[in-house]
């Protein structure tokens, strides 16, 4: 079971770099723009002439998701399962102003940014993110899908709540990242694809009962709709779909709701059985358009937790040779701290 829920918790992680990797080049791109640019996006293709955001970036580079998780899963670590407010704070400013130095625009996303400058404002950490529903907290809640066990649910929930609500302190964005932390954690203890995403609902519904009231379409209701809207679609007809219904915007109840559909439709096709079906899944959530790499990290991160990804080892390579990734500490140091939560 150990080594199972070691392998399982590095395919997250992989997961969810490359799914992020394949959506550098097509974040906030049209999707029209990115098939003039890149036509089908078939694997790692460097930033072109249209991206700006990572502009310049080779093929194989991470963005935010991966690197915030990164640091997430390093300060759950050094901190025995506890993230201090304050430091959480101190990282991602410091993590920013990296970012700056480098030239890149690939910056804190608007909730974090906001609430961190409340709190530089005086206000108190569980009212700094009164008004976060977008995804930041659900692309980097992996570590916490590996470091915590899913049941009992409520108790990983607070696990979620207590690292999202500096900056995601409502319904909204506290259940996106209890729905995708939850099908991680699900994943490392044995679960399958859809076993893991009906847990990923439950935890939703949870979530979306801390924090604070903002308006917006309810995650675990979404989700539940959006799966069999989907699965009576053609394959064009669901791009369409993810990127014209569902949406596929920064907001949590769009790219999360995107990203768990896809995968659940992924699985429930039948397409799951061919060996290749994961990693085309994150190719066609990185030409969709809109947040591309959040939806391919997040779709990456539970399918590789669920077992149903065997990720291409030329395409990994690629992605940790470029990034200087070291996974298997992280992932010892977090499954540690699972195994005194159990």
């Amino acid at each position: 079971m150990r080594d199972s829920a070691r392998a399982r918790s590095l395919a997250a992680l992989h997961g969810l770099a490359l799914g992020d990797a394949l959506g550098m080049p097509t974040q906030s791109m049209s999707r029209d723009r990115i098939h003039a640019d890149h036509g089908r996006i078939g694997g790692l293709v460097a930033a072109g002439p249209h991206q700006q955001i990572a502009a310049g970036m080779p093929a194989g580079s991470v963005t935010d998701d991966t690197e915030q998780a990164v640091l997430l899963a390093r300060l759950l670590i050094d901190g025995g399962g506890t993230v201090r407010p304050a430091a959480f704070a101190a990282e991602l400013l410091a993590w920013e102003r990296a970012m700056e130095a480098r030239g890149s625009l690939d910056l804190l996303g608007p909730s974090t940014r906001a609430a961190l400058q409340r709190l530089q404002d005086g206000m108190p950490p569980e009212e700094a993110g009164r008004f976060g529903a977008t995804n930041g907290a659900a692309m980097r809640i992996a570590p916490v899908g590996i470091a915590v066990p899913v049941e009992p649910l409520g108790e990983f929930v607070d696990a979620v709540a207590h690292v999202s609500t500096l900056t995601h302190n409502t319904g909204i964005g506290i259940a996106s990242a209890a729905a995708v932390g939850a099908a991680v954690s699900a994943g490392i203890d044995g679960a399958d694809t859809p076993e893991a995403l009906e847990l990923a609902v439950a935890a939703a519904r949870e979530g979306g009962r801390r924090g604070h009231w903002v308006a917006g379409g309810d995650i675990a209701e979404r989700l539940a709709w959006a799966v069999p809207f989907l699965l009576g679609l053609s394959a064009d007809e669901q791009d369409d779909a993810l990127a014209e219904v569902i949406g596929t915007s920064v907001a949590a109840q769009e790219s999360v709701v995107a990203a768990l559909a896809l995968v659940a439709v992924t699985v429930e096709s039948g397409e799951a059985t061919d060996p290749d079906a994961a990693w085309d899944t994150l190719c066609r959530a990185a030409g969709l358009g809109g947040d591309t790499d959040t939806i391919a990290a997040m779709a990456g991160a539970v399918l590789g937790a669920t077992g149903a990804a065997d990720w291409p080892r030329t395409a990994l390579d690629t992605v940790r040779r470029v990034n200087a990734l070291d996974f298997e500490r992280l992932v010892d140091g977090l499954l540690q701290l699972r195994t005194r939560h159990g």
